[in-house]
Parts: C-alpha cells; sequence; structure tokens
C-alpha cells in the first residue's frame, strides 16, 4: 500500500503540473521536491514512468518534471542505488536527445539531470553520453554541452576520459558545418582545457598521478589547428569569441615548440578580433593567457610581436571607460594584465613604445598611455627600478596638458611615482610643483555634469584628487617627507598658487610636526643651504593676510594659522610662548562659527590685536621695519582681491604704528600714498584705515606726510597726467582727493582724543575745505560725496567725544550743516542706495549738539529734509539682500539720533509738540510704511522727552489730549509694528502726564502699565480681540485723563472717524464708546456738540461699525415690549440679513431681557410641527418632509441670540429646555427640505452676503446647539464634538445616532451636573410619536450608562427601568440602543453588574433570539454586549446560560457579514475566558469545535475578523489545558504583532498532534468543510491546515484520517479558479507522503 500511496501522490502532482499558472507549477515542482525528500526512489520511479507513458507531453510540463528530478538526484545522490541511476540516466539521455532540433529549457534540464548523476555515477553517465558520441556521427548539441558540464563540475572523475574523448571528437570537429554546434565544441574544449589544468594543478590530490600535460599536447593541437585556422575564421560573432575564450587554456596545453611555431600566427588571429568585436573582454582575457603561456616556455618568437602587441593592447587602454558597462572595465583589467607580462619580460621595449606616445596631443592617446605607465610603476616596480630617469623625462609634455582628464591620469601617475622613490631622483621637484598647480585650480561653484566616460571632468575634480594626493603623499610614504620639506613653502607666497594654500599648510604643518619630533629646539627653515626660501617676514604677512578670509579655499585661515604657530621659532625666537596662547584662541573662535555666522569686523579686529601682540613681544625696531616692508612688498599680489588687500593695509598702519623710526613711517606712508590705486574703493578705504591707524602713536607724522603730498609734485603731476584723457580727468583727481579726505576723516577718527580738538579745524578741516570751498552741488562723483559725508561726520565725532566738546566754538558749522542738508536733498527721494544719507545725518546730529545754536527755520527745513529723504523711500521688496536691509535700518537710526538732538534742545512740551507736529502728517499717510516708521519715531521721541524729564513746577500738560487722539486710534492699525508703537506712544504720554503731575520718575502706576500687557492683544489678526484690546486701552486713559483734556481728546476722536485706515476708525468708533460710557457724566454741557458730531460722521458714512453705534436703541425698545419685538423679528425674510442678525444679537445685552426672548422661542420652536409631508412623499415610497416657517425663523433667531456671550446666565438658567428643545429639533429636521418658497432664494444667496450662515434646517439647529453649549459654558463639550467629527455626524441622517452618542458622551465627562435635569427632560420624550425622537432620546440615555457620573449622581436605578421598559418598542433601532445602554453598564458602572446580572442576561439572550429583525442587528448588538458583561456577572448567573450562548452563536462564524464574524468569534473567546480554565466538558466540546474555524479565519480578508480569532484563541489556550499550546497562542496571536500564518499554523499542528493526536481525524474532517469556502484565503489556508496536521501526526495514526476523502478533495482544489488555493493544494498533497 506504501508504494502506491506514494505514487498516487506523484501521479496526482504530475497531472497537475500542467497548470497553466507558472506560480502553481513552481509550487507542484516544489510538492514532487518534497515527495522526493522522504521517498525519493518512489518520486524517480513515479517520474520516469510518467515521462515514459506520456510521450505527447508537452515539453515545458517535462522540463519542470525533469527539474524536480534534478533536485531529488542532487539532495539524495548518495541514496541513489544502481538500477535507479541507470534508469534515470537512461531516461535523461533519451529525453535530452529526444528531438534533433534544440529545445534549450528541457535538453538543459536533462542534461543538468545527467550532470548531477554524473558527480557519483561518472562511469554510467559516460557509459550512456559517450553511447551517443560515437565515432564518425555528429552528436546531438546537448551531448557535448553534458560532456563540458561533467568536465567542470567532476574534474578527477573526467580528466581519465579526456584522451578517448578528444580523439573521437577530433574528426567530428570538420563534420560540424553549423556555428552551434561549433560554439559548444570551444564550450567542450575550453572546459576540457580548464579541467586539465586544474588536474594537473592539484596532481598530488588527484586519482591518477602519473597524468602530464603532453598527454593531452597532441590532441589539444589538432583540435587548435581546425578552430584557429577554419573556425576564426567565421563572420559569426559567436562563434569568434566561442574559439578565442577556448584558446586561451588551450595555449597551456599545447606542446612548447608548437607553440613557439604558432605563435607569430596565433597573436596576430586574436589581435585581429578586436577589429570585429565592440566587447573585447574575452579576447583580452585569451590574449592574456596566451602571452602567459609564452612568458612560461621563454618563447624566443614573442620578441617579433611585441611592437603589433603593444600597438593592439594600447588602442583598447585608449577606448573610454564607461562605469555602467561592467564588461568595459573588466577588459581593461584583463588589458593592463598583458602589460604587466610584457613588462616582466621585455621592459625596454615597453618603454621605447609607451613613453613616446606621452607627447602626443590626443587626449585618449596620453590617458591610456598614463594609465599604462602608472600600472607598470606599481605592478612591475623591480623591472621599472633602472628606467626612474628615463620615465620622469618623459613627463614632460603631459604636464604641460590642460584637459581634465589627462591631469587627472597625471596626479595619479605622480603618486604612484611618490610611492616607488621617483620623486627622490632629479626632476622629481617638476612633478611636486605639478601637484601643488592643481591644487591651486579654482573649485568649480556649478556641480558640472559627469563626462560621457562616467568622470567628473571639472577642475573642481583633478583639485580634489591633487588635494587629497599632497595629504597622502605628506603624511602616508616616509620617503617622500626629505623631498617636500622644505620645497613645499616655496609655494606658499606667490600669488598664482593661492587656491592651494589650505593644502598646502596643512601638509607643511604634519612635515614640521614631524621635523619638530626629531629635533625639538632646532630651527626647521634651513635658509643656509635653501636660499629660495621665503623669509620670515613673507611667511608671516603672506599666512597671516590671507588669515583675513578664513573659510576660503577649505578653511585656510585655521591652516595658516597652525602652520604659523608651529613656525615661530623661525619667525622671531621669542614669540613660542606667547602663540602657544593666542594662536589656539583665534582657531577656536573659527571652530565657533561658520563663514555665514563670522563677523569680518570682528575678526579683523582679533587678527589685529593678535599682530599688534607680536610687535609687542617682538618689539625690535629693525624686525618691525622689515615686517613692514615686505609688507609693503606684497600689497600689489592683492590687487586681484580687495578685502585681503583691505586688512593688509590695516596691518600695514598697525606694524607702522609700533615702529619707533619717524623716518620710515613717513618713507613708507608716502610710498603708499605714491602707489596706492585710488579707482578701487576698497584700496580707498584700506589706505585710509592704514592711516587712522597709524596716527594712533604718529598723529604729528601722518598730518604732515598728508600735508607734503597734497602740496608734492605727485599730487599735481596726477592732474596733469589725466589731462591727457580729458574724459577721466575730473574722475581720477575726485578719486584721488575723496582718499585723502577719507584719510583725514580716519585721523580723526582713530587719534588720542586730547590731541585732536587742536588739530581739527586748523589741519583737518582746513585741508578738507581747501578742495571744497566750490559749491558742493557740483560735486559729481558719488564716492567723492561719500568720503566728504563720512570725513565730517568722524570729525565732528571726534569733537563731540572730546572732554573739552562742551567749550568748543566751531565756526563753520552753519556752512557743513547746510552742504550736509544739500547732500541729502540731492540723493534721489524713491530709492536708498547709499549710505550719503545716514552718513549727513549722522554729521548733521554731532553738529547740532554743538556751539552756536542753529536759528529755529534752519532746524525746521533740516528736519523736514531728512523726513522726506527717508520716510518717504518704499520698503524694499523681501527678495532684497540683507546689506540693503542693514542700510535702511542704519539710516532711521540716524534720523532718530538727528531728532533726538533737536529735541534735547528744547525739552519743553511746546518742543515736544513742534517735533510731533512735524511727523503728524507722515502718521495720517495712507501709506502703511510711512505710518510705521512715523510712529517709530514718535515712541523714541516720547521715550526720551521721557527719561530726560525735569520738572520744576506743577505746571499742566496742555496738550496731552490732542497727542493721545493722534496716537490712540494707530493701536488698531492695518500694520501690526504700528500697533505697537502707538501703545507705547500712549504709555509714554501718561507717564509723561504723571511727571507733569509731581510723581517721580521712577514711579509705576498700575493702570498705566497695564497698557503694556495689552500688546499681546493687537498682535491678533483677529479684529475682535484687537478692538477689545483697543477698548481696555480707553478705559486706561479715561482712568488717567484729566477732565479738562477730555474734549479734546474726543474732537480729535472724532476726526479719526473718517480715518482712510478703517481700522482705525473703527477703534476710534470704540474708544469714543468707552469714554462716553466711563466719563459721559461730567459731559452734560457737551452733550448737544458730541451728538451734533456724531450724526454728522453717521451721515457721512455707511460703515457697519459706524452703524452699530445705534444699535443700543433696540434693546431699550424690547425692554417695554419684548414679545411684539420678538414677533416683528420672526416675520423678517428668511434668511435674516445681517442687520436682522445683528438686531437680535442686540437682544441678549442683558439677562432679564434675554430670559423673555429665550422663552418665547423656544416655545414657538417645540410648540409647532416640526415639518408637513410633500405631495411627492403621499405619491411615492420615498420620504419627502419640508420644515415650517416659524419653528425654523425661531432656531435661527435662537442662534443669533446664544451667540451673544451676554446671553451666558440665561442659558444656564434655561440649560435644560434649551439642550431637549435644540437636540430633538435638530433629530426632526434629519433629511428635511427647505420650504419650496425658500429653495430658490437659499441657491441665490449661495456666494453672496445675504445670508451670514446656511439656512438648512438641521445644519441652522445644529449651529444653535453648538451656540447653546458654548454660552450654558459647556465648551469642552463642543471642542470634543468638534475634534471627533461629532456634529458633522449629528447633522448627518446615516451618521446621526454615532453623532448623539458622542454627544452624550461629551457631556458626561464635562457637563455631568447638567445631566439630571436634562435626562429628566429626556425621559419625558421616550414616547413621542416621531420615531426619529425616540431614536434620539434612548440613543443619548443609553450612553450615559457608559459614565460613572450616572452612578455617582444616583441616575442608575431609573435609567435602567426607564431602558428595559422600551425592549418592545416598535422601532429596531430603538431596540438594539436599548441592548448597547444596557451592555454599558459595565462601562459606567461596572460593579452594579452583579446586583443586575441576571436582568442584563436575560436582555441579552433575548436579543440574541430576536426574530423581528432581519439583518441580526439586534443580535449583532446582544452579541458585542454579552461580550462586556461576561467578566462582570456572578459564575452561578453565567453558567445557565454559557452553553446556550456558545451554541446560539456559532452559525454566525462564518455569516457573509464581517460585523456577526467578528462580533461572534470575540464573544467566543470572552466565553472561553470566563471559564478561567476550568469548563466544564460540554463546554469544552464547544471549544474543540471552534478550533478549526477559529485558525482559518485568520486568514480572513477582514481585518477585525482576524484580529478576534487572535483574542478568541488566546483565550482558549487555557482552557485546552496545555501550557505549551497556550503560550504559542499567547506569543504568536498579540495584538498589533505581525503574524507568518504559515509558520504559526505549522507550529500550532504540530503541538495539537503531539499532545491531543486522537483529534487528528476531527480536525482534518472540520478542515474539509472550509475546501469550499467562499473566501479565497480561508480556502487555501484549509488544506495547509490539514497538510500540517498530517505533518507532524505519527504514522500509526492514520486509520483517523480518510485519505482517500482528502486525497479526492485535494485533487478538486488542483483545479480551484484560485491560484494560490491551487498552489497550497499541491503543498498539501507533498505532505501526504507522511500516510504513504
Amino acid at each position: 500500500m506504501t508504494e502506491s500511496y506514494a505514487k498516487k501522490l506523484t501521479a496526482i502532482l504530475l497531472e497537475a503540473i500542467t497548470d497553466r499558472e507558472p506560480l502553481v507549477q513552481e509550487q507542484v515542482c516544489g510538492a514532487l521536491c518534497a515527495l522526493g525528500e522522504a521517498q525519493p526512489a518512489e518520486v524517480l520511479s513515479a517520474c520516469e514512468e510518467h515521462l515514459w507513458q506520456h510521450e505527447k507531453l508537452a515539453h515545458p510540463y517535462r522540463t519542470m518534471i525533469l527539474r524536480a528530478m534534478e533536485t531529488v538526484v542532487s539532495s539524495h545522490l548518495s541514496e541513489l542505488d544502481k538500477d535507479m541511476a541507470r534508469a534515470v540516466i537512461f531516461l535523461a539521455s533519451s529525453e535530452m536527445t529526444r528531438v534533433k532540433e534544440l529545445v534549450c529549457d528541457w535538453q538543459q534540464a536533462a542534461s543538468n539531470v545527467l550532470v548531477a548523476v554524473g558527480k557519483q555515477f561518472i562511469g554510467k553517465v559516460m557509459e550512456e553520453v559517450l553511447s551517443k558520441f560515437q565515432p564518425g556521427a555528429l552528436p546531438h548539441y546537448f551531448v557535448v554541452q553534458t560532456l563540458a558540464n561533467l568536465a567542470a563540475s567532476n574534474v578527477f572523475g573526467m580528466v581519465p576520459f579526456l584522451t578517448p574523448i578528444l580523439s573521437t571528437m577530433l574528426p567530428m570537429l570538420g563534420m560540424a558545418k553549423h556555428d552551434t554546434m561549433r560554439v559548444v565544441f570551444c564550450s567542450a574544449l575550453q572546459n576540457f582545457s580548464e579541467s586539465a589544468l586544474e588536474y594537473l594543478a592539484s596532481r598530488d590530490q588527484a586519482p591518477d598521478p602519473t597524468v602530464r600535460r603532453d598527454t593531452f599536447a597532441a590532441d589539444i593541437f589538432s583540435a587548435y589547428d581546425i578552430l584557429f585556422n577554419h573556425w576564426l575564421q567565421s563572420r559569426e560573432a559567436k562563434l569568434r569569441l566561442a574559439v578565442v575564450e577556448a584558446l586561451g587554456p588551450m595555449s597551456h596545453l599545447l606542446p612548447s615548440e608548437r607553440l613557439e611555431e604558432q605563435l607569430p600566427k596565433l597573436l596576430p588571429g586574436v589581435l585581429a578580433l578586436y577589429r570585429k568585436h565592440a566587447e573585447t573582454f574575452h579576447v583580452s582575457k585569451s590574449l592574456g593567457q596566451i602571452l602567459e603561456a609564452a612568458v612560461s616556455v621563454g618563447s624566443r618568437t614573442l620578441e617579433a610581436q611585441l611592437d603589433t602587441l603593444l600597438a593592439a593592447l594600447h588602442a583598447q587602454i585608449c577606448v573610454p571607460v564607461e562605469s555602467s558597462s561592467p564588461l568595459v572595465v573588466s577588459n581593461q583589467k584583463e588589458v593592463l594584465r598583458c602589460f604587466t607580462v610584457l613588462a616582466c619580460c621585455a621592459p625596454d621595449r615597453l618603454l621605447a613604445f609607451l613613453l613616446p606616445k606621452l607627447d602626443a596631443s590626443n587626449e585618449r592617446i596620453r590617458v591610456g598611455t598614463l594609465q599604462v605607465v602608472r600600472h607598470v610603476i606599481n605592478s612591475a616596480a623591480s623591472q621599472m627600478e633602472v628606467k626612474k630617469p628615463f620615465i620622469l623625462s618623459s613627463m614632460r609634455l603631459p604636464l604641460l596638458d590642460t584637459n581634465s582628464k589627462v591631469k587627472r591620469a597625471v596626479v595619479q601617475v605622480i603618486s604612484a611615482m611618490a610611492h616607488h622613490g621617483y620623486l627622490e631622483q632629479p626632476g622629481g621637484e617638476a612633478m611636486v610643483e605639478y601637484i601643488v598647480q592643481q591644487c591651486a585650480l579654482p573649485p568649480e561653484t556649478e556641480p558640472q555634469k559627469p563626462g560621457a566616460d562616467g568622470e567628473d571632468l571639472t577642475g573642481d575634480g583633478v583639485r580634489a584628487i591633487s588635494v587629497s594626493t599632497l595629504y597622502l603623499l605628506s603624511t602616508t610614504v616616509d620617503r617622500m617627507s626629505d623631498v617636500l620639506w622644505p620645497y613645499l613653502l616655496e609655494f606658499l607666497t606667490p600669488v598664482r598658487f593661492t587656491g592651494a594654500l589650505t593644502p598646502l599648510c596643512r601638509s607643511l604643518a604634519h612635515l614640521a610636526q614631524k621635523r619638530q619630533e626629531v629635533g625639538a629646539g632646532a630651527f626647521l627653515l634651513p635658509y643656509d643651504s635653501n636660499a629660495t626660501l621665503p623669509s620670515p617676514y613673507a611667511i608671516t604677512t603672506r599666512l597671516l593676510t590671507v588669515s583675513s578670509t578664513p573659510y576660503l579655499g577649505g578653511g585656510r585661515g585655521a591652516a595658516s594659522l597652525r602652520l604659523l604657530n608651529i613656525l615661530h621659532r623661525d619667525i622671531h625666537p621669542l614669540l613660542g610662548q606667547r602663540w602657544a596662547t593666542t594662536v589656539p584662541l583665534l582657531l577656536a573662535h573659527l571652530d565657533e562659527h561658520t563663514e555665514e555666522t563670522l563677523s569680518q569686523k570682528e575678526w579683523e579686529e582679533k587678527l589685529l590685536a593678535f599682530l599688534r601682540d607680536t610687535l609687542a613681544v617682538v618689539s625690535d625696531n629693525t624686525w618691525i621695519c622689515q615686517l613692514s616692508l615686505e609688507m609693503c612688498r606684497q600689497l600689489p599680489c592683492y590687487n586681484g582681491t580687495p578685502q585681503e588687500k583691505n586688512f593688509l593695509y590695516k596691518c600695514i598702519g598697525t606694524t607702522l604704528g609700533a615702529a619707533s623710526s619717524k623716518e620710515v613711517v613717513r618713507k613708507h606712508l608716502q610710498e603708499l600714498l605714491e602707489t596706492a590705486r585710488y579707482q578701487v574703493e576698497a584700496e580707498r578705504e584700506g589706505l585710509a584705515c592704514c592711516f587712522g591707524i597709524c596716527a594712533i602713536s604718529h598723529l604729528d607724522d601722518v598730518l604732515a606726510q598728508l600735508e607734503d603730498f597734497m602740496r608734492s609734485d605727485v599730487f599735481r603731476k596726477s592732474t596733469g597726467i589725466f589731462n591727457i584723457f580729458k574724459d577721466r580727468n575730473e574722475n581720477e583727481v575726485e578719486k584721488v582727493r575723496s582718499t585723502v579726505i577719507l584719510c583725514y576723516g580716519h585721523v580723526a577718527a582713530r587719534a588720542p582724543r586730547e590731541l585732536v580738538l587742536a588739530k581739527v579745524e586748523s589741519d583737518i578741516l582746513r585741508n578738507i575745505f581747501q578742495y571744497f570751498s566750490t559749491k558742493v552741488l557740483g560735486i559729481k562723483d558719488p564716492a567723492l560725496k561719500l568720503c566728504l559725508v563720512q570725513s565730517v561726520c568722524m570729525a565732528s565725532q571726534a569733537i563731540c567725544s572730546s572732554a573739552q566738546a562742551g567749550s568748543f566754538h566751531f565756526s563753520r558749522k552753519a556752512e557743513l550743516v547746510a552742504q550736509m542738508m544739500e547732500f541729502i536733498k540731492a540723493e534721489p527721494p524713491d530709492s536708498l542706495r547709499t549710505p550719503i544719507r545716514k552718513k549727513a545725518m549722522l554729521a548733521c546730529t554731532y553738529l547740532v549738539s554743538l556751539e552756536p545754536a542753529l536759528e529755529e527755520q534752519v532746524q525746521a527745513d533740516m528736519v523736514h529734509g531728512c523726513l522726506h529723504s527717508v520716510m518717504a523711500v518704499p520698503p524694499e521688496p523681501e527678495a532684497e539682500d540683507d546689506r540693503q536691509e542693514s542700510l535702511y535700518l542704519d539710516t532711521m537710526h540716524a534720523l532718530e539720533d538727528l531728532l533726538t538732538s533737536l529735541l534735547r534742545r528744547n525739552m519743553t512740551p511746546q518742543g515736544l509738540q513742534i517735533m510731533v507736529e512735524h511727523l503728524s502728517p507722515w502718521i495720517k499717510s495712507p501709506r502703511g510704511h510711512e505710518r510705521v516708521r512715523a510712529l517709530g519715531l514718535s515712541s523714541c521721541l516720547l521715550h526720551h522727552f521721557l527719561e530726560h524729564l525735569h520738572v520744576s513746577a506743577l505746571v499742566p500738560f496742555h496738550n496731552l489730549g490732542l497727542l493721545i487722539g493722534l496716537f490712540s486710534p494707530r493701536c488698531a492699525d492695518l500694520w501690526p509694528a504700528t500697533r505697537r508703537e502707538a501703545v507705547s506712544c500712549v504709555h509714554a504720554l501718561l507717564y509723561l502726564q504723571l511727571g507733569y503731575e509731581g510723581f517721580s520718575r521712577d514711579y509705576r502706576d498700575d493702570v498705566a502699565e497695564r497698557l503694556l500687557t495689552l500688546q499681546e492683544g493687537l498682535v491678533q489678526p483677529d479684529p475682535a480681540v484687537l478692538f477689545h484690546t483697543c477698548h481696555s486701552i480707553a478705559q486706561i486713559i479715561a482712568k488717567r485723563l484729566p477732565p479738562e483734556q477730555l474734549i479734546s481728546l474726543l474732537l480729535t476722536l472724532f476726526e479719526s472717524l473718517g480715518d482712510s485706515d478703517k481700522n482705525c476708525s473703527r477703534a476710534a468708533t470704540v474708544m469714543i464708546n468707552c469714554l462716553l460710557r466711563e466719563r459721559g457724566s461730567m459731559l452734560q454741557e457737551k452733550v448737544p456738540e458730541i451728538v451734533s458730531v456724531l450724526r454728522s460722521k453717521l451721515q457721512e458714512t455707511r460703515e457697519e461699525h459706524v452703524l452699530q453705534a445705534a444699535q443700543h436703541s433696540v434693546y431699550l425698545l424690547a425692554s417695554q415690549h419684548c414679545a411684539a419685538v420678538v414677533s416683528s423679528l420672526l416675520g423678517s425674510p428668511l434668511p435674516f440679513d445681517s442687520h436682522t442678525c445683528s438686531l437680535w444679537r442686540a437682544l441678549a445685552t442683558e439677562p432679564s431681557l434675554s430670559t423673555q426672548v429665550l422663552a418665547l422661542l423656544l416655545e414657538k420652536v417645540s410648540r409647532d410641527v416640526p415639518f408637513k409631508e410633500t405631495r411627492a412623499f403621499l405619491l411615492s415610497s420615498s420620504p419627502g418632509r419640508e420644515a415650517t416657517l416659524l419653528p425654523l425663523a425661531a432656531t435661527c433667531a435662537l442662534y443669533e441670540v446664544l451667540s451673544v456671550p451676554a446671553s451666558g446666565p440665561v442659558v444656564l438658567e434655561l440649560y435644560p429646555q434649551l439642550f431637549t428643545t435644540l437636540l430633538l429639533r435638530v433629530s426632526c429636521t434629519l433629511g428635511v427640505l427647505l420650504p419650496r418658497s425658500l429653495q430658490a432664494k437659499e441657491r441665490r444667496s449661495v456666494g453672496s452676503a445675504l445670508a451670514p450662515r446656511s439656512l438648512e434646517p438641521c445644519s441652522s439647529a445644529v449651529d444653535a446647539l453648538q451656540a447653546m453649549l458654548l454660552r450654558g459654558g459647556s465648551e469642552d463639550v463642543v471642542q470634543r464634538m468638534e475634534l471627533e467629527g461629532g456634529w458633522r455626524l449629528l447633522g448627518s441622517s446615516a451618521g446621526h445616532e454615532e453623532g448623539v452618542t458622542r454627544l452624550a458622551s461629551a457631556m458626561a465627562r464635562s457637563a455631568g451636573p447638567r445631566l439630571p435635569l436634562v435626562m429628566k427632560a429626556l425621559v419625558c420624550t421616550q414616547s413621542s410619536v416621531y420615531e426619529t425622537q425616540r431614536v434620539t432620546s434612548t440613543a443619548f440615555l443609553a450612553e450615559l450608562l457608559a459614565a460613572n457620573v450616572v452612578n455617582d449622581l444616583m441616575l442608575l436605578e431609573s435609567l435602567l427601568d426607564n431602558l428595559a421598559a422600551r425592549q418592545k418598542d416598535t422601532c429596531a433601532s430603538v431596540r438594539r440602543l436599548v441592548l448597547r445602554g444596557l451592555a454599558n453598564v459595565a462601562s459606567g458602572s461596572p460593579e452594579k453588574v452583579r446586583a443586575h446580572g441576571p436582568q442584563l442576561l436575560t436582555a441579552m439572550m433575548g436579543g440574541l433570539d430576536d426574530r423581528d429583525d432581519p439583518h441580526s442587528l439586534v443580535a449583532l448588538e446582544a452579541m458585542t454586549g454579552l461580550a462586556r458583561l461576561l467578566d462582570l456577572v456572578e459564575r452561578r448567573d453565567l453558567h445557565s446560560v454559557l452553553l446556550h450562548v456558545a451554541i446560539r452563536i456559532r452559525p454566525f462564524f462564518d455569516s457573509e457579514k464581517v460585523e456577526l464574524r467578528s462580533a461572534s468569534i470575540r464573544l467566543f473567546g470572552h466565553l472561553n475566558k470566563a471559564c478561567h480554565g476550568a469548563c466544564e466538558d460540554v463546554f469544552l466540546e464547544q471549544v474543540v469545535a471552534g478550533l478549526v474555524p477559529l485558525l482559518l479565519h485568520l486568514r480572513d480578508p477582514q481585518a477585525p475578523v482576524t484580529n478576534a480569532c487572535r483574542f478568541a484563541l488566546r483565550m482558549c489556550g487555557p482552557n485546552l489545558q496545555h501550557e505549551e499550546l497556550a503560550a504559542a497562542f499567547q506569543k504568536h496571536l498579540q495584538e498589533g504583532r505581525g503574524l507568518h500564518f504559515g509558520e504559526f499554523l505549522n507550529a500550532t499542528c504540530k503541538l495539537l498532534m503531539h499532545h491531543f493526536p486522537e483529534l487528528l481525524g476531527r480536525l482534518a474532517a472540520t478542515s474539509l468543510f472550509y475546501f469550499k469556502s467562499s473566501w479565497e484565503d480561508v480556502r487555501a489556508a484549509a488544506p495547509m491546515l490539514a497538510g500540517f496536521l498530517v505533518l507532524h501526526a505519527e504514522p500509526e495514526l492514520q486509520p483517523q484520517v480518510d485519505l482517500e476523502q482528502i486525497t479526492a478533495a485535494l485533487q478538486l482544489l488542483l483545479k480551484d479558479p484560485a491560484p494560490l488555493v491551487r498552489m497550497k493544494a499541491a503543498e498539501t498533497l507533498g505532505r501526504l507522503v507522511k500516510f504513504a
């Protein structure tokens, strides 16, 4: 029986091999392999029989069977007996040669079977194969292929057969006419040759160590003759490649004399293939093998072929490499391997060929040659040792090539040379210089596209590899240390190597440190033997200057400073200790910053301080003079880098300041003036800074030198020289003059204050005015203007900062001010591009404070001119650069300083009023940027006035009201910055008033301080917040304003009602109302005037905010006639317009009135019919309802009244009535349409401003309910509903029930104290005639039971009784909600469940048996409720219903509805959990019966069902009374954890069969039921379960299983339409071999 069943299974699978789905075929093949694992002989026998019996089976299916046989043979080769081996060999041989045509997959599979068997039975395989490999007849293609593969897979077994095979094969070669056969013969010869070579190489392990190379020589040569002389000439490229692949290994087996004889023909023949094939890897590989063979036999004829070989190989190496093609890269490696072979045997000839190629101008030739040279240097080092001078000299022309690819190749060659000692030879320095030159290439700023060969072609790529190479040579190649040091120092100072400074400094620092470690304390720079080294002064100047731009070139600042520190002893012996402290601080500063965050000015100051400190430590005038001389010499080197040259000028000034020799100082200053390039702005600035710094120590010498220069021939000649070009004349002269003027300015600014006052008018300003006595407007050059303004500003500042400034009488002050104002007026009014305004205003600021004082008109003109020049400038777009923004801010600060300086000279209310009058037109400007600037200036002036206020007598601040009236409406300006400044102004004015009332300056008034806390409200864009803040500001003003100032404030505010900024107009309205309310009692005499002004303003505007000021009258009318007002407003057309809505809201301003209004509206909503049935409803089955007008209007009115915050107290009073009425209004308007008369009107209002809200009945009710809750203090309820989407659900027919549930939950959480009265009101509606209202109230009350607050409020009993009474309601939804409510007790009051257990269980059981619900929704609710209650009821109560529930819910396991499946399975889990592992046998039977459904539904397509199954199985585990199984369920089935179903099912079945073997038949039979499941995944899981059960069952349990039934069922599944099912069926059939 065993044999027949195994064969039967195999037969079934073999029949299924013809499945149309490839994946199923693969699985069938896998099942055959699985059967083969258990019964290899039976499976192989069955497969053999099947193939013999089904001669017409298509070859793809035969291929699959042969693949399965190969797998079985490979796995069980040692178990294969000779008979079976012989049968398999015969079958495979037959399959392989059944048809003469090539059918590759099929015949290859048969061949693979033969190769697999041949690893063990090589003799039998060879016997069969050789029977089809007979002399005189051309064999089948795959016979030869099989021989080839056998040679590769079983070297020791095949080599003894090679001699007869080769003798038989040789005649066949001539018979092969088709290229396909010739290719396979070539492949066989290649494999035979490689096997023979491997055999000979491992002869000590071989079975026959007597085999020698010459054993095969004659046959191989005969084959070689045919392959080379005949087949290699074929037109078929594939054949030529096959031939050349074979020739490589064959050449090693040729007799030496034959190889020598054939080389003159062989090498050219192989080389010729380079021209015929695009991909030449195989040619190069074979050529390398042939060359190695030739060299190994000491060939003498190779020399004659060298030129041809080298030319061909060189052409190959010059082919551009495409990194995307692995074969091209491999070809390059093989070609280089050929060059290595030739370099070892003929180095002279190789170099004689290669080195002249370096002179070629062609890029590819030069790059390829350099690549070979580098490879040869590395791979044939010993042969190249004596050739070093020749190789070095041949690099002359490549060093001059500018091509990026050539440069990269040269750098790589130099790197190889360095490792092998080439650079120590004469000429090596040129290589080092070349590397440095490449390091100096400019880095690319734009990313470049890679070249065609995938390499980076940019200069930056060359630079990067050069930098890396230089550093590696410096740090890792020890022999390069003496080559690079101190030679690299020579590259520090030349300008052309500037780009290489960072890598140079890093390499030099490393080399210097190594030298210091060897010889501590010694000088590093051997000036005696190296005259070309830069001097210490040159090194210091160079490294210090380039450090001024520290992040350029990859961080050259830090690298330069580190090198400078290391060379301290050579710079000056005294510097070591000081620099050890100061240099690390500079480096730390660089580390703390980036290029973006570093302040250039601060960094230069640190470097100059470092220089001053260094000069002080050295304190040697000769050394200092030498340093200054070197600095002056290097100045021209920085003409291309203005910023660095500017810094070098500062260094020169610092150094000259430390020099004690006046002659040297004068001489250098004169040279600087004569050689400066005055056209360059940075150079002019640098020269001026130099003079200013020098003046700190040599003021008289500097001034004398400047005056000498202005009188000198050089200065006069400059004008004469420029006369040649008249167009340039004036420009050039002005540049020189402007520089001199700037020098004077810097001298004044830097010189010692105690000396400058005596010199400023007599020397400095006199010389400035000597050249500017003409009209200032005649100056055209803006640079000259700027220099003049800047110098005047510096001089004025120097005067002001002097200790004697107070007694200084500046006679030319008015003249200077006038000139500065002319400059300011000449600037374009629409843009700010130069700092001339800023500098001129700063100069005026300093001049104003000097004596004599300016006339009033002059001051007024100056203020007017400066304001007009700055305030009107349009703001720059945000995209402008930061420098423009900085210039604007600096200019505004200069204007602030000027106005403050003028105010300081008249610190009285009148003086303040004058300044504000100047600013007033700008404060009221329609342009926002002008307002914000004006308010900012006003705030600055007021705070300055306040800070410097001195009140000698209690006098009134007579213009307080006027000023507050001007600033306070700006608290609501459209621009937030303006609002902040306005509050600041009002705050300052209030404190000014307190100061004039006699309070001390440090007094802090609580009322005034509140203004600052209100500023946060002004940031809000929300108008409500903004105007509320304005109201608070008005309250503060009202409290602190003197009575006599009130009317002037009001009149000023009335003027603001017409402000062009609507926000300010609204703020004025708010402030007027507040002031009238707060201080109106004292305005009795002024009321007519105020009313008159108000009426005129209302007539002028139709603005909404102005109209709202009159709405208070509605409140008075309604206080007397509430019902009539309400009725009239309800009669307004729907939808209410904005004015009607605002009138409704006005009725909620006072509680007693609000109470009456709300009571009337509630009556209108609840008493009237909410909707009427339409004719369409009466004539059809679909519902059609229209809302009635009066309740709809009342609902809209309720929303408006409830939306007013003042209605809050009244809402609290009427909370239950409002809540219940509006909630039931929502329920009875679900799906209700607008009245037909309003539908068209509503459509027209969409998109217009007629209605502020939608008029849709249900939405309006939801809005009113939301407003009611907000006003009733239930904000948390509204917010929670909003977050959970509850409002949207509440207003939709589909989601209303869930919306009510969420509302009840939110109320229970956040409005507990309101619930008793709300519940009482809702209970009264339980018998409503409207079904929707009953559903709504039941849903709300049911959800309340889920909250503990019901128990706390002692409402539980009454709620339970009320809900239980509705169990027989005619509406299924009500009955369902009753069950939900009863189950909610488990969540809200779990401790009460035991007391009410029987009642609750009875209700749930009744729900399970509800027959009036066709959709089983009541049963679903009952199952869900039972799952919640089971853990809480008494065990005795549960015992009586346990079995009944389990039986009742079992049909739902396989329900089509996912909810029912999920709930029933989860309840089954809870039933198991309730038993606590101690269930009775009767219930245990239900557990066992449920195992298979639960396991299979783990593959349910719905996630809730699979999660329920996970839970249920975890709960079933303890009841099965097996710890290991329960632990497995707990481990694999945790919630949220991924599940590998196959592994889990396998492990579960293993445990079940180990501990419950008696269940095998029952479980297997149950799984058969699911073979017909409607869900594909479950249908696929069922055979998996059966298969795993069988897999782990003991063979003796076989009688429990009806194998015939299972096999038949699986056989049917093999025809299932789902491929997955067919795959699992095939897999299970493979497992049934267990019972075979």
